[in-house]
């Protein structure tokens, strides 16, 4: 059995502003319309022989995750919850052993979920090269053709050939400095390091436990304490949280005799900064990528990404980033796009959320759009999605007036159960327990005006909520 295995607790900070903490780069669609990761469970799916995937996510992204499965119409897969980071090698351990409780002598694809595959048969012929190599034992790895002298990825160095385009691993090299990377590419015998692996779960399971036993030892105690909540399976977050943080090529495949490397050419993308999109995206006759309301002048080689209600334009202007959202814009040259992880440093050493939630924020029932704060007052734009509802709740600070613009809301206020039809409005006092839900089946969008002397989201006491949270 080959159950893809997708890594999706990745926070995509060089991608910042579009990317940030609460909806990171792989849930965002930014090469097509569907998202990466959407596009990385299709592909693996695609795989002859291919099961329901096993997904490791986020906490934080549980329902994103969910909702975007459920928009594809992929059932019976596995959603574990990591209640904290702890880098690769523990998040694939424990989908391994998520893996072997579906079959014991399970091949599992180790995909990241935010990487780009422009050439999907060299990908799944590649695939096809490795798995006969997993099933005698291998751990192998992928490892892509570089077309450039990167030093922005690690190397890996080709041994012993294995038969079949395949061979053993010589050597795995850090990031390495421009002199030789350039050494790398022209010598031939290097090949880009993917982050895609390919094994049998026992095999990785057995060689984490010789190189790495205490933190197969925590992966195993999470994963046996877990808990079923909805649809997922939640991790134990002490003993998860105990686990060594590291990845697997430190943990495991830099010190296995059985570490192999298939070679593939896939037109392949990390899109790990606004350099590597503009690389990945397709160009107009000046070489720029633009999105959105743009008009570049005299401008060359460059990415402008504009948000839908706010015009762009640029003039005489060569190799930049031009990228805006509704609440922050990023001007860099390319060359200097993986820096933008400083700005986010910035940004959570100021204390700003910038870095942290978009000022559309997704929620397991809709969205909700922060129009305009100021002293005491804040106005929002929320959406209900058809059959959602928002939790049973009360705030100690502040009061709220609801104006529905579109659909119909049901409400409760307190022992009072009405509906709201269009440009119908309700006012919910201090210290009232309220919910808003939508009946209906199109979308509910209604204006809230909030009014009060603290007006943060942590102003939420829950009394019943249908996603489980507290």
């Amino acid at each position: 059995m080959l159950i893809p295995l997708i890594l999706s607790g990745g926070s995509g900070t060089r991608l910042w502003p579009i990317s940030r903490r609460n909806l990171p780069k792989q849930f965002l669609s930014l090469a097509g319309s569907e998202t990466l990761f959407q596009q990385t469970v299709q592909r693996a799916l695609n795989l002859a022989g291919a099961t329901s995937p096993v997904v490791v996510a986020s906490d934080d992204h549980r329902f994103l995750a969910a909702e975007q499965l459920q928009a594809l119409q992929i059932s019976n897969t596995s959603i574990l919850l990591e209640p904290v980071a702890r880098n690769t090698a523990p998040a694939i351990a424990v989908g391994a052993l998520q893996a072997l409780t579906k079959d014991p002598e399970a091949i599992v694809l180790v995909l990241p979920a935010d990487h780009l595959v422009g050439d999907a048969a060299s990908f799944s012929a590649a695939v096809a090269k490795a798995q006969p190599l997993a099933e005698q034992g291998w751990l192998v790895t992928f490892g892509i053709r570089p077309d450039r002298p990167e030093t922005g990825f690690g190397y890996i160095r080709r041994g012993k050939a294995l038969g079949g385009g395949a061979f053993q691993v010589e050597q795995f090299v850090e990031k390495p400095q421009l002199e030789v990377a350039e050494r790398y590419v022209s010598s031939g015998e290097y090949d880009w390091n993917s982050g895609m692996f390919m094994f049998r779960a026992a095999s990785y399971i057995d060689e984490l436990g010789k190189h790495a036993p205490a933190m197969l030892a925590a992966a195993r105690a999470a994963f046996e304490n877990a808990n079923i909540d909805l649809d997922f399976i939640r991790l134990e977050a002490k003993t998860f949280a105990s686990a060594p943080s590291d990845s697997i090529d430190y943990a495991v495949m830099e010190k296995t005799s059985r570490a192999a490397v298939v070679p593939v050419a896939c037109q392949w993308s990390d899109i790990g900064s606004w350099d590597a999109l503009w690389l990945a995206a397709e160009k107009d006759a000046n070489g720029n990528h633009v999105e959105g309301d743009v008009i570049a002048l005299d401008t060359r080689g460059s990415l402008v990404r504009s948000h839908d209600r706010h015009m762009v334009a640029t003039i005489g202007l060569k190799d930049v980033v031009v990228v805006t959202t509704p609440d922050a814009t990023l001007v860099a040259h390319r060359n200097a796009s993986q820096e933008v992880k400083r700005v986010v440093e910035k940004l959570k050493d100021a204390g700003r959320t910038e870095h942290d939630l978009h000022r559309v924020v997704h929620r397991p029932w809709g969205t909700y759009d922060s129009l305009e704060r100021g002293d005491r007052f804040q106005v929002k734009r929320i959406v209900v999605k058809p059959g959602a509802s928002l939790s049973l709740q009360m705030h100690h600070h502040r009061a709220e007036h609801w104006i529905v613009v579109k659909g119909v809301a049901e409400v409760t206020c307190d022992d009072k159960v009405f509906l709201l039809a269009e440009n119908q409005s309700t006012y919910l006092p201090l210290g009232s327990k309220h919910r808003l839900r939508n009946p209906g089946k199109v979308p509910v969008e209604l204006i809230e005006v909030q009014s009060g002397s603290y007006l943060g989201e942590d102003d939420i006491v829950r009394f019943d909520d249908a996603y489980g949270r507290t």
